[in-house]
């Protein structure tokens, strides 16, 4: 299967669960699919400590869709790696096409 597992459609907002790798090198949002825990992967430089790696998280998908940081929220998992974000005013066939799009550079 695919990386739209990862994300459910909430009429006009979306729930995206990600698996988060914090201090690594490089930013690389997203930077794959783990389609055994059915997670899009994301590859932060920030450590995961006083939730810098979650703001790191929340921006990058910020500029990614293009819309404001306060349009997302981290549902579930906060301190995990596993986490599920509810990203406000985007509709599911949008964040296909952009996950897409950058999921196959």
């Amino acid at each position: 299967m695919s990386f739209e597992e990862a994300i459910k459609d909430l009429n006009s907002d979306i729930s995206v669960d990600i698996e988060v790798t914090p201090g690594s090198r490089s930013v690389s949002v997203p930077s794959g699919y783990n389609e055994w825990r059915k997670r899009i992967e994301v590859k932060l430089t920030k450590n995961a400590q006083k939730g810098k790696a979650n703001e790191q998280l929340i921006g990058c998908l910020a500029d990614l869709f293009g819309i404001s940081s306060s349009d997302i929220v981290i549902s579930s998992g906060a301190t995990s790696s596993k986490k599920s974000l509810l990203i406000k005013g985007i509709s599911y066939q949008k964040a296909v096409s952009i996950f897409a799009a950058h999921l196959r550079k």
